[in-house]
């Protein structure tokens, strides 16, 4: 027999909860479904080490979803009815090098422009120029990441119309490498900027992502990152609460095999212990990759251009460990231990820039590009009293050249090993009498832990020019919708903004309530 609600949403991960969460409030008898154990999709956390050590498997820093109205005007009510909470670390992110020395970044502009004339005064005085620039242009990027994008086209002709327009297109068109290298001089500072901005997993002289470095610095400086107290996954857990609180149900273990298509609308979804009707809407977390197995039926071009969508061109591999005592970098500044997000830097940009080239060959670089820190001195609620969490992100190829991905099992544990031993030229105490233990996670982990993380791709699709706004993933699928199926809404990193914690699905949210005849501003006011 078939159950009956309003909304079905498939899927559990932060955007599909956002979006739920907004109907939720609506009055629509909502229903999650999610395949694993556990709520919270990429932004989770959980005791994987040791009992007492709370680890984010996945997110770690909720940087865009700060400006989000679902967060700055509280429009859930996760910070004064759920239970949400976030610090801000003084300084959120910080560039070590192995010589010692660093570059911090903090909210302060002042602060910014004397930690780079450490290294040039020139310098310093193109990043007060870029640091206005990237607060001018802020409010123009604002007002297109949080609701359903514009036509790609309309959205080009606009930008010709002003000359911060004209000056937003070209930085969409160029690359982090060419842009850092016109606008600084010293070594140090472009590799600074350089790696920050990879951090959206796309190469750093990849043509079309120039403008996250005006996305990352105008974000840092006005909303610094947000931490939530008690782990990432707090984000979600809040959300869960909403939708609860509005007498919606969420049901873990449950694989969706079907999206149910009637008369050309979806009306529900098929899982292996019966039906559910959607009398409403579904809401599909369906990467583009893997549409055609949830929908029978689908378009052969849409389906064609869905399974084309170009995923990033490297992965992560991720080391969670339990510690007795925090990381001591060895670093000239001491904040460093208190920072969130620690870049471990070579001195050589040319050293960097092969890493990334070996990446492209399923090589693991030469020099490693990753970044660690214990988050448990930000937040002590994540690690018992006196020990320590350590979070390790590394870039790494999901394609080994020997082997291919398959290789991953094998090899986990002693490439872990490998990293940890570069790692010791940043960190004073990372030995065996300071690690309980360790948990690394391979490209091939991520593809396992979310559908949505195809390939290793933690952020759904690669950031390219061709796959944003209205063409993210696909021109087809841009506007969260599927051609021929009405009624089936989509979310997930692989639609825009892109990936990270921005809460996109309330942009989903507002494409459908608009499609349904809902007003989303009487709903979000209450």
């Amino acid at each position: 027999m078939s159950k009956k609600y309003d909304v079905i949403a498939i899927g559990s991960g932060h955007n599909g909860l956002t979006a739920a969460a907004y109907f939720a409030k609506a009055g629509k008898k909502v229903l999650v479904l999610e395949k694993r154990s556990h709520f919270g999709g990429g932004v989770v956390t959980r005791q994987i080490t040791e009992p007492g050590f709370h680890h984010d498997e996945h997110s770690v820093a909720h940087i865009f979803i700060q400006a989000n109205p679902l967060l700055a005007n509280d429009e859930l009510g996760l910070l004064s009815r759920h239970g949400l909470k976030y610090l801000k670390p003084d300084v959120p992110f910080i560039s070590i090098f192995t010589d010692g020395t660093s570059i911090a970044m903090t909210q302060d502009i002042e602060r910014n422009r004397a930690e780079i004339a450490k290294f040039s005064q020139r310098d310093a005085d193109a990043f007060m120029r870029l640091s206005e620039l990237s607060d001018r242009m802020l409010p123009m990027l604002l007002s297109s990441l949080f609701t359903p994008p514009v036509p790609v086209g309309p959205m080009m002709a606009m930008l010709d119309q002003s000359p911060e327009g004209r000056e937003v297109y070209m930085l969409m068109q160029r690359s982090v490498y060419e842009i850092v290298t016109e606008w600084f001089e010293n070594e140090k500072v472009r590799l600074h900027f350089i790696k920050m901005v990879t951090e959206n997993l796309a190469m750093p002289d990849e043509m079309g992502t120039g403008i996250g470095l005006i996305m990352f610095v105008g974000f840092i400086q006005r909303y610094g990152v947000g931490v939530a107290v008690g782990g990432s996954g707090q984000l979600t857990q809040a959300l869960v609460r909403c939708i609860e609180s509005h007498g919606g149900e969420l049901k873990a273990d449950t694989v969706v095999e079907k999206v149910l298509v009637k008369n050309g609308r979806a009306v529900g979804v098929r899982t292996a212990d019966g039906e559910y009707m959607a009398e409403t809407c579904v809401i599909g977390a369906l990467h583009p990759h893997l549409l055609h197995r949830y929908i029978d039926g689908l378009d052969p071009q849409v389906d064609r251009r869905a399974r084309n969508v170009k995923l990033a061109s490297f992965s992560a591999f991720v080391v969670h460990a339990a510690l007795n005592e925090p990381l001591k970098f060895r670093c000239d500044d001491r904040r460093a231990e208190r920072s969130w997000l620690t870049e471990l830097l070579p001195t050589s940009l040319n050293a960097l820039r092969k890493s990334f080239d070996q990446l492209k060959y399923g090589e693991f670089p030469d020099t490693p590009l990753f970044g660690a820190g214990s988050h448990s001195v930000v937040d002590p609620t994540r690690a018992p009293a006196g020990k320590a969490t350590m979070y390790f992100f590394s870039y790494a190829p999901y394609h080994l050249a020997n082997g291919g991905a398959a290789q991953w099992d094998g090899i986990r544990e002693s490439y872990c090993e490998r990293l940890l031993r570069h790692l010791d030229r940043f960190v004073s105490n990372l030995d065996s009498g300071n690690i309980i233990k360790t948990v690394p996670r391979s490209p091939l982990d991520m593809e396992r832990d979310s559908d949505s993380f195809q390939q290793g791709d933690i952020h759904g699709a690669a950031p390219f020019l061709y796959q944003f706004g209205s063409h993210r993933p696909t021109p087809d699928l841009g506007n969260y919708t599927v051609p021929g199926v009405e009624r089936l809404y989509l979310v997930g990193p692989f639609q825009h903004p892109g990936g990270g914690v921005f809460g996109a699905g309330r942009a989903t949210a507002m494409k459908a309530f608009d499609q349904l005849g809902m007003d989303f501003d009487k709903v979000v006011s209450r």
